[in-house]
């Protein structure tokens, strides 16, 4: 089964089988110690610069800024959720997520 993986609207929106699925301006806490120096990056996503796709788990490339910091950057993939029998479903908001370069 083929998934469609897009980045919309400049950076906007990730899209998933042409649905609008995860968008900017969300906050993610991420384990980024090239990102910034903080234990855990608070993390406000500011731009897609790419997406892909490693088994089941859909990845992305994002630009953003640290609130408790103000360190900005692209970070390395970040999951964001699984494709599982043709549907997507996100990683929970609140989870720690773990950049991979």
């Amino acid at each position: 089964m083929t998934t469609r993986l897009r980045v919309l609207d400049d950076g906007a929106w990730i899209s998933v089988n042409d649905s609008r699925e995860v968008r900017v301006s969300e906050l993610w806490r991420l384990d980024a110690p090239d990102l910034c120096e903080c234990a855990l990056t608070d993390l406000v996503v500011e731009n897609f610069q790419s997406v892909g796709v490693d088994g089941s788990t859909v990845k992305a490339r994002v630009y953003g800024q640290c609130i408790a910091c103000g360190a900005t950057g692209t970070t390395g993939w970040v999951p964001i959720g699984r494709v599982r029998g043709g549907e997507f479903a996100e990683l929970d908001r609140s989870a720690v997520r773990r950049v991979r370069r």
